[in-house]
């Protein structure tokens, strides 16, 4: 992504904020998403350690309700122990699967598993893991 478009994500953040249609709290979750590059992830838990929140869960409901995905990447969020876990509010095979997808063109690697239909239990390797 070019400075030129953070700078305009940014903006729209900032311009949601102070519109109360998204709280303080999404606006620290979605800023620091835009600083994952592609082909990276990181955790639920670490973004939680990150903004100083005590809840991965919560995290996890800031990415639920994202409105500016995906300038503001929420599907590089993955569980701790590097499993997809969910997407668009859903841990549906399919919603996963697109995920995963989204993932794979981005540059991001799964371990190679056999668990037929089951996208939400593929791990990512840890060389695609970005820490803060």
């Amino acid at each position: 992504m070019s400075t030129k478009s953070q700078i305009s994500i940014k903006s729209t953040l900032v311009t949601a904020l102070n519109n109360k249609t998204i709280t303080n709290h999404q606006h620290q979750v979605y800023l620091v998403l835009l600083s994952i590059p592609k082909g990276k992830v990181t955790t639920y838990k670490e973004i939680a350690h990150k903004i100083n929140c005590n809840s991965a869960q919560a995290i996890g409901q800031a990415l639920r309700r994202n409105p500016f995905a995906p300038e503001v990447p929420c599907h590089r969020v993955v569980r701790t122990d590097l499993t997809l876990g969910g997407f668009s509010g859903s841990t549906g095979n399919e919603t996963v699967l697109r995920k995963m997808k989204l993932l794979q063109s981005e540059g991001v690697k799964f371990q190679d598993t056999k668990v037929e239909d089951e996208w939400s239990q593929a791990k990512v390797l840890e060389d695609c893991v970005w820490t803060f």
